[in-house]
């Protein structure tokens, strides 16, 4: 193959011990894929997608292969990606891969036109810059695109606000949307694998510590329940009163950014808004003070006010950079402000990365189905598809749950019974 650009074929053979690891975790999927390799309900459609190159993500390209779909990958962010894993995906399931970790800014979106030069019918997006550039500068696609995926919350707001304004040239399923998604894992992958990322990172011990959740939705309950757990005292801020009332009663502290910013010692930002750390809350940090992001893009910290505030900066570890302020205090940043669970850890564990993926893939499978019967606006996951991934994942994990009588059944599909 030479469609592709990733960091060195040499590493492939460790990818794929790494992806086959990945999916012993993945039982969901992998029933998925068994069925599509039978069935190939994707054939001869072009997918290009936009995700996070991992080990995870690599079981879902090769499930979509095995459906048929004709796939090409690209790094939805610069420092998520497993080069390993990306050059496995080249080499030994020739799935064209344009990912290199730590690949700058230009490279970024020279990586997601090479993508969308494949002509995709299909787009499968986690954060939706492969739908904004394909809007924005590629429109002379859009007439192939029958519809699309999206796999985070920051993307399903951006793809929702193109919706609201018109700008939406196609229907898209919102697979973060579904319960067997979001439930699990925004608030059980996301909760442990920004610990790690943090962890790993630092080696700085959380026991005893302030640490500062910015944001309750499922990523932030999971993250604060998890540092909760490692002994911190955790500290939750928020703009909507309905989720700051349930970290109240959830048990943790609530109080605005500006006063936990005194008394912080590390904060993570899981929002998906901008600049909601800002240069008032550096300027009242502690010295010392640790800072990273597990929302989908760095913008949640305003890294051009800390840097105008500072005097030098350096990295102090891998993914470790210490900015000098003018005052003498140091505030170190993780990850240059991206996904710390990527960016320094390996991301989701694979087993909540199985329900996340199976949405993908069968979200497809819908898509392909019923794209003509869609409008050109952002869908949740069909409510029998998150059922089904949910009754095989408890299937998987030897569970098994009662079923209602026909007279359990009729009783709540009636009005006439009462006390």
């Amino acid at each position: 193959m030479s469609n592709f650009d990733v960091k060195d074929l040499k590493l492939a053979e460790g990818g794929r011990r790494r992806i086959e690891w990945a999916a012993r975790e993945m039982p969901v999927l992998r029933s998925i894929r068994e069925r599509f390799e039978k069935e190939r309900p994707l054939e001869g459609l072009r997918v290009s997608a936009c995700l996070h190159v991992t080990s995870e993500t690599a079981n879902l390209m090769q499930t979509l292969q095995a459906g048929g779909a004709d796939i090409v990958l690209t790094a939805s962010n610069p420092l998520s990606t497993q080069d390993d894993v990306a050059a496995s995906l080249v080499s030994h399931s020739e799935i064209p891969v344009y990912a290199v970790k730590g690949e700058n800014n230009t490279v970024y979106y020279k990586h997601i036109h090479a993508a969308l030069d494949h002509k995709p019918q299909m787009t499968m997006d986690d954060g939706a810059d492969l739908v904004s550039v394909l809007h924005k500068d590629r429109r002379d696609l859009l007439a192939n695109v029958v519809g699309g995926t999206e796999e985070t919350t920051t993307g399903v707001i951006r793809l929702r606000a193109m919706a609201a304004d018109k700008a939406l040239n196609f229907p898209i399923i919102a697979v973060n949307d579904a319960l067997t998604k979001h439930f699990f894992d925004n608030r059980y992958g996301t909760g442990q694998s920004t610990i790690d990322g943090i962890v790993r990172a630092t080696n700085v011990l959380l026991a005893g510590k302030n640490f500062v959740v910015a944001g309750y939705g499922w990523c932030g309950r999971g993250l604060a329940s998890r540092a909760r757990g490692m002994g911190s005292n955790v500290i939750v801020t928020e703009v909507d009163p309905l989720k700051a009332l349930e970290a109240v009663m959830d048990g943790f502290r609530v109080m605005p950014m500006g006063e936990a910013a005194k008394i912080g010692d590390f904060f993570c930002t899981l929002t998906g808004d901008l600049n909601v750390l800002d240069r008032n809350h550096f300027e009242a940090m502690k010295d010392g003070a640790i800072v990273s992001n597990s929302g989908h893009f760095n913008v949640e910290i305003n890294l051009p006010a800390l840097a105008e505030m500072s005097t030098d900066k350096k990295l102090v570890r891998p993914f470790v950079e210490e900015y000098d302020l003018k005052d003498g205090r140091q505030i170190f940043v993780l990850g240059e402000g991206r996904l710390i669970n990527l960016a320094a850890a390996e991301g989701h564990p694979a087993s909540v990365m199985d329900m996340s993926f199976a949405n993908q893939a069968l979200s497809a499978e819908y898509m392909v189905k019923h794209a003509a019967e869609l409008e050109k606006t952002v869908y949740s996951v069909p409510e029998a598809i998150d059922n089904e991934i949910a009754r095989l994942k408890l299937e998987a994990m030897g569970v098994k749950i009662d079923v209602l009588t026909p007279e359990q059944q009729s009783y709540l599909n009636s009005w006439e019974e009462g006390t």
